[in-house]
């Protein structure tokens, strides 16, 4: 059975396309556009879960939606790209399959909102770039240790790590100051099934 896709444009949904493309799993894309002075989904996606959001995957009969969840699900039935065998890589992939929604992305969303308060909202911006900051610092002496987040081979756990990075490129100050994250969102956009995912769910603005 065909997995669908309710994909929203410049969303978390971008990485289960290409987790799917790294699968090899057949899947069909229904795209939603976002509203150009709202951001916010369409009202369309509330007929698939009564959210709202993006991504809702339809596999296996069921509609399932949060990103990590709907990655544990397709790395648990195809049995790849899952924990590393050994012990602490094991504990780093979970730990980063949960970080990456659960603690560095509410700066990222602050920082978004902040963005669009103007004015009102730059005496927040410093105490929230350093919370970012510090994020980012830890993760750079993660990635200067080893390749990937989970150890020495690409996992799920790169995957879900990548939109808040991308975000972080894109409104949180990361750069080149920083090699060691840069060196592998390098590598991990340069994925060809990263591309060919960019290709299914069309114009992406963190690539």
């Amino acid at each position: 059975m065909t997995i669908i896709v309710h994909h929203l444009n410049n969303s978390r949904s971008q990485r289960i396309l290409w987790l799917l493309e790294e699968l090899g799993e057949p899947y069909q894309v229904i795209r939603y556009e976002r509203d150009r002075k709202t951001m916010r989904a369409p009202a369309t996606l509330r007929a698939i879960h009564p959210l709202g959001r993006s991504p809702v995957v339809e596999v296996d009969g069921h509609a399932l939606i949060e990103t990590g969840a709907i990655m544990d699900y397709l790395v648990a039935r195809a049995g790849r790209f899952g924990p590393p065998a050994d012990a602490i890589g094991a504990i780093r992939y979970r730990q980063y399959m949960h970080y990456a929604e659960g603690s560095m992305m509410p700066p990222l969303l602050a920082l978004l909102i902040i963005g669009k308060l103007g004015l009102l909202g730059r005496p927040a911006r410093p105490t929230v770039q350093r919370m970012l900051d510090d994020h980012l610092d830890w993760l750079e002496s993660e990635l200067a240790s080893r390749p990937y987040f989970a150890g020495d081979e690409f996992t799920a756990a790169d995957m879900m790590m990548s939109f808040p990075i991308e975000a972080s490129r894109s409104r949180g100050g990361l750069n080149e100051s920083r090699p060691a994250i840069m060196r592998w969102l390098t590598e991990i956009q340069a994925r060809p099934a990263y591309q060919a995912a960019l290709a299914a769910g069309g114009p992406y603005a963190y690539a």
